[in-house]
């Protein structure tokens, strides 16, 4: 893996994300959320999952960054939501539900790593990984192991 080449990406997309066209920010989530593990995609993203001028921007941040069902998309979307207005809330909430209503093992593991999370010392990631746990516990999902 050649990190020179994936902070250049990163670089890049972050400039892309603070395009005034909508639908440039939205592309540069899509991409950007590929590497939310890297410290350098925390800003960016952030900023993206808290757009201030397209909550399509933000509900499809959130979105990409859950798909990755792991503790980077979960630490992004927790650490948004520490700070997240009512709005913004609302869309994130709305990504949650599309990710993970559908299998049960998904949520699961979603919740355990939040309760993880939850835990942090970073008070700020601590606070937006519980209100995530909450949002997760809310969910009934449809497919369950037999």
């Amino acid at each position: 893996m050649d990190s020179d080449l994936r902070c250049a990406a990163v670089v890049a997309l972050g400039e892309l994300g603070r395009s005034d066209d909508w639908r440039d920010r939205a592309d540069a989530r899509h991409s950007l959320a590929g590497f939310a593990d890297m410290q350098e995609a925390v800003e960016p993203l952030l900023g993206l999952v808290l757009d201030p001028g397209d909550t399509f921007v933000t509900r499809r941040t959130a979105e990409g960054l859950l798909r990755r069902r792991d503790k980077a998309g979960l630490t992004n979307i927790a650490s948004a939501l520490a700070v997240a207005n009512d709005n913004h809330a609302d869309w994130i909430h709305t990504a949650v539900l599309d990710v993970f209503s559908i299998f049960s093992a998904d949520l699961d593991e979603a919740l355990r790593l939040c309760e993880e999370l939850s835990g942090d010392a970073d008070s700020r990631l601590a606070a937006g990984a519980r209100r995530l746990h909450q949002s997760l516990a809310e969910i009934d999902p449809v497919l369950r192991p037999s």
